[in-house]
């Protein structure tokens, strides 16, 4: 439940309430509108609080998830506890680390060599169309 609580949540709650609330006077604005013989307004009369379902449902829908989920709230980092001289407890939060290195193609693809070349010599001849190329081969019709 803490989780639902940190200000990123408390910016949801809001931001949902507020539109809730505007689509809802919108449709009574059209409500409006519509009993004084605007006939288009009667549309809208009921489409606002359609929208205002759709938040509250959407709101609701993301909460439940962030409940079932049972990740730790943003800005918790796992734990450490360890025991000092006096007997207590010290808890270390360290940050989780994940090795990002490079993987690199055991052999390069030769159809991908073969296609750095032919963008390198567009490249290279601005005005080139891309028959001009010189490993361009023309598809001619066999009889």
């Amino acid at each position: 439940m803490r989780g639902l609580w940190t200000p990123a949540w408390i910016a949801r709650h809001v931001f949902a309430v507020v539109l809730i609330v505007s689509f809802l006077g919108l449709g009574w604005w059209q409500f409006s509108r519509a009993t004084e013989g605007n006939a288009l307004s009667w549309g809208y009369t009921f489409e606002w609080p359609v929208f205002a379902l759709f938040v509250g449902f959407i709101w609701f829908r993301e909460v439940q998830q962030e409940l079932r989920s049972g990740r730790p709230a943003a800005g918790d980092e796992p734990a450490e506890e360890i025991e000092t001289a006096d007997a207590e407890r010290v808890t270390i939060r360290r940050p989780v680390r994940v090795s990002t290195a490079q993987r690199t193609p055991a052999e390069e693809d030769p159809e991908l060599a073969a296609y750095n070349d032919y963008l390198a010599w567009l490249n290279a001849h601005p005005g080139a169309r891309p028959g001009d190329y010189p490993g361009y081969k023309k598809a001619t019709p066999s009889n």
